[in-house]
């Protein structure tokens, strides 16, 4: 196995990477080679799927796939080699069936379309040992030494950051939420990453243009919770316990939560959110379930203490799973894109044997202190206070607007972001979105003249909010958003944060801060001109660092 795609990876090494029989992540080099494999044969399916999209005919259900299948390949996803396989045979079996509509309508037109090749033309091995003598040729570092590693690098920001665009989009489908120009950017992108691009300003381009396509993505998704669940409102939450039966559900698909909560009313059953799941509690639809008791916990990192606490079972809806511990393993369930070898996986929300564990194991014995953090400080409802907000940066009285969000890690250097946040004067405000917000979202920030210090935006797809958010103080400010007194502090982890920084820089949003480390695929020659064109640059010392974001910006 070779993987580099999120902050975990190993830098001990010459070159960074985890090339053992294990990652970092937990995945082993089984998984990790059919990853690589399937990423392969989705290219085939865009190929065709490009084609077919020319000819008029679209194949949708070969587009869900391709969103799905790119999703399991997330850090922290899917662990399962068993789903893998099967999932190859499924891309090969939807390739064939697209390229056949090609040939049909090509042939009902009159018409010769070019037979693909590469991926395109690939077909599954009969043997797992088969199937990863495959893998062995279609690697993230193919051709590694015929183009260098800057392209190589690129391809790898490319393909990473498409794969941030399919997760999300694939959370606005199974909402019903979907875009033609979203599989239409989706197709393209595969279709261009199978033609093995060498050209490192083709490689930029279609990577400011993926982050383009994330925008819309976000968009969307914002329309498929916001459709669904209501618009997002300040809501405390609970973070202590309540007596009885309990259910933990982490990830971010709040689908899966409404089914579970839908399920589980008149149980007696107590549902608690953990991680990236905490900004449910802000949508009305979702709150108005009074079985929905709090959150438990903290971020991803910390779910094998928090699980191995939690006295109940724990549902698994997305990223971010490590592996489950004995104390638990036989209590944790996953769902959609979700998979860890042994762990009871749950289809079509059938959550019988989830709601069976609940009623058998204990749940909380007592009821806890009341203590809340509150969250639910969407686009909608920081401008809906927009006049108060201008008014108090007119009068002086708020100084600067902070981004400090992103993904939380277990990787040293994080505290970072407490040091950041809790430093920051009084006379600024600090927005968060992703799970970085548990590294400070308990302190007392107080407020400015009614003003909320601190607003808890969302889940890390709702950089749509806070971009929304941004834009309109500077129409109000008759200024550009780098001309704001606003500065991005950002913690990455995974491929969905990857995306994001493709929009925000296909955005032209400069100076921003980016930790722990800097991703591991990309080159100092790669990283310099994003350096050069966008102002990317590493944290630092928070103090420092802070002290430069206040500085007086030179006339």
């Amino acid at each position: 196995m070779f993987c580099y795609q999120c902050e975990q990876t190993d830098r001990t090494n010459g070159q960074p990477g985890c090339a053992s029989a294990k990652g970092n992540c937990g995945k082993d080099a089984t998984t990790a080679d059919l990853q690589d494999l399937l990423v392969h044969a989705l290219r085939g399916i865009g190929q065709y799927g490009a084609l077919v999209r020319a000819l008029g005919e679209p194949d949708r259900e070969a587009d869900r796939f391709i969103l799905f299948g790119l999703f399991t390949t997330l850090t922290n996803v899917n662990f399962n080699a068993g789903r893998f396989t099967a999932m190859l045979r499924e891309a090969a079996i939807t390739r064939d069936r697209v390229r056949a509509r090609c040939e049909e309508l090509a042939q009902a037109r009159g018409m010769s379309i070019e037979q693909l090749s590469g991926p395109a033309a690939w077909q599954p091995a009969g043997s797992l040992p088969e199937l990863l003598a495959q893998a062995s040729t279609v690697g993230i570092q193919e051709g590694l030494e015929q183009v260098g590693e800057d392209v190589i690098g690129l391809r790898a920001l490319v393909l990473y950051g498409l794969k941030g665009v399919a997760a999300y989009a694939h959370h606005a489908r199974v909402l019903d939420y979907e875009s033609e120009e979203v599989y239409a950017g989706v197709e393209g992108t595969l279709e261009f990453l199978a033609r093995n691009p060498t050209d490192v300003n083709a490689l930029l381009a279609q990577a400011l243009e993926l982050g383009r396509l994330n925008l819309k993505v976000m968009e969307l998704l914002d329309a498929a919770n916001t459709g669904r669940f209501g618009t997002p409102q300040p809501t405390p939450v609970r973070v202590t316990p309540v007596a009885g039966k309990a259910i933990l559900v982490s990830g971010h698909d709040l689908g899966d939560l409404h089914a579970l909560l839908e399920a589980t009313k008149g149980t007696g059953i107590q549902v608690y959110t953990h991680g990236e799941m905490l900004p449910a509690h802000g949508y009305p639809m979702l709150n108005a379930y009074d079985h929905l008791a709090g959150n438990y916990g903290g971020a991803w990192q910390d779910q094998q203490s928090d699980f191995t606490k939690f006295p109940g079972p724990i549902l698994m809806t997305s990223n971010c799973i490590v592996e489950p511990l004995p104390m638990y393993r036989q209590r944790i369930f996953t769902t959609g894109p979700v998979g860890w070898s042994g762990v009871r996986h749950l289809a079509d929300h059938d959550f019988t044997t989830l709601i069976q564990a609940a009623r058998a194991l204990p749940g909380f014995r007592e009821t806890a202190p009341v203590e809340t953090i509150t969250v639910g400080f969407g686009h909608d409802a920081v401008l809906g206070v927009a006049d108060k907000v201008i008014d108090a940066v007119k009068a002086g009285k708020i100084q600067h607007f902070f981004l400090i969000g992103g993904c939380d890690g277990a990787a040293p250097g994080r505290n970072y972001y407490t040091e950041f946040a809790q430093q920051a004067p009084d006379n600024t405000v600090v927005m968060t979105l992703g799970c970085n917000k548990y590294r400070f979202n308990r302190h007392a920030f107080g407020d400015i003249d009614g003003i909320p210090r601190l607003l808890d935006i969302g889940q890390c797809n709702d950089s749509y909010s806070a971009i929304k958010i941004a834009t309109a103080l500077a129409g109000a400010f008759g200024c550009g958003v780098n001309d704001l007194p606003l500065s991005l502090v950002i913690s990455w982890f995974e491929q969905k944060a990857a995306a994001v920084l493709l929009t925000l820089l296909a955005l032209g949003i400069r100076n921003i801060r980016l930790g722990p480390t800097l991703p591991a695929f990309l080159t100092p020659n790669a990283l310099g001109i994003l350096v050069q064109q966008f102002g990317i640059q590493p944290i630092g010392d928070a103090r420092t660092d802070l002290a430069v974001a206040l500085a007086p910006r030179a006339a």
